[in-house]
């Protein structure tokens, strides 16, 4: 069964520095960017599989509303 976690973990990561890979169960609803392009944004909820992009795996980085790289 799937663990919900708890409000305290998840603000325990900002946005920037939280990061998974393709294959990985997105840890928290969100915006985010493959690491290689970080101008493309997708939103993603607790819970998904993070998918390749472009066909590559890639690790995914989770990104904040105003933020800009």
């Amino acid at each position: 069964m799937k663990r919900i976690a708890l409000l305290k973990e998840r603000q325990a990561a900002p946005a920037g520095t939280a990061s998974t890979s393709t294959g990985s169960h997105c840890p928290v609803s969100g915006l985010w960017s493959p690491d290689h392009d970080p101008h493309t944004v997708l939103s993603f909820f607790e819970g998904h599989v993070f998918p390749a992009f472009d066909g590559v795996p890639t690790v995914w980085r989770r990104r904040s509303l105003g933020q800009s790289y």
